[in-house]
């Protein structure tokens, strides 16, 4: 057994133009595993699959860690609303794919960690609702500036003292880079917020209160070669296999 972490990457279903080929694919930007990579991990990229929506555990038994990546807009009706005429592009089946791998990941408290999209998933995993369309709600355009583009996205997040969030940036005051229309409204249960977006107070940073690593941000770490996120992630995913490692050599000491 290696001592390199398996960081499950969800990916996301886009269609896709290369070479001769135009055609349905699974999607994710390389920053993502390059992250996960850096940090000492092996990234597995998880395509959504019907089969483990309704069995959770035969993916999450081969993982260390899970990451929900960002991407396109979640289905309203995943949590009791009609769609805003700006919400695109949405993927049911990806949908219920990642809030079934969030919530068992939770029961069985592997390290989660949300980027953007995957926040707004964790969000409505624990019951919470969104935004759907931050323009409107807030009256700027300031969280997605360039569409397509990190290009000018930058502004600052408030973390809370002592909170995981603040931990894994390393500081309080923290810089991001990010790219969304949507944002978390009402709060998922036994869910905090403690980041929030110096723009206009939007939560930034949401994590659940007693677990060992659940983390949603709603910026995008993984194309940010500073952030110390994703190896937070990382590093508690290694520790946890450490544990788990100690635990069974016990159990056969003891037999």
């Amino acid at each position: 057994m290696g001592d390199r972490p398996v960081i499950g990457l969800c990916a996301a279903l886009e269609r896709a133009r290369w070479g001769v080929w135009d055609t349905p694919a699974h999607l994710l930007p390389r920053e993502y595993s390059d992250a996960v990579q850096r940090a000492g991990g092996i990234a597995l990229l998880l395509p959504p699959d019907a089969r483990v929506t309704e069995h959770p555990d035969e993916l999450l038994d081969l993982l260390d860690g899970l990451i929900l990546a960002g991407g396109s807009d979640i289905d309203p009706a995943s949590y009791g609303q009609a769609a805003h005429p700006e919400t695109i592009n949405i993927n049911p089946e990806r949908d219920a794919f990642e809030i079934a791998l969030a919530q068992r990941a939770i029961e069985r408290d592997l390290p989660f960690l949300g980027i953007c999209r995957g926040m707004q998933v964790l969000n409505v995993a624990r019951g919470g609702t969104l935004l759907q369309h931050l323009p409107e709600s807030h009256g700027h355009e300031d969280h997605r500036r360039n569409p397509g583009s990190f290009e000018g996205a930058d502004h600052q997040v408030r973390l809370a003292s002592g909170s995981l969030a603040a931990r894994a940036a390393g500081e309080e005051a923290h810089r991001t880079l990010s790219h969304h229309h949507q944002g978390v409204d009402r709060v998922g249960e036994g869910l905090v917020v403690t980041g929030r977006s110096e723009l206009d107070e939007l939560p930034e940073a949401v994590e659940l209160s007693g677990s060992r690593f659940v983390l949603g941000v709603q910026w995008h770490p993984e194309v940010d070669e500073t952030s110390k996120l994703v190896a937070a992630l990382v590093d508690e995913a290694r520790e946890r296999m450490a544990d788990i490692r100690e635990a069974r050599a016990r159990g056969r000491s003891a037999a």
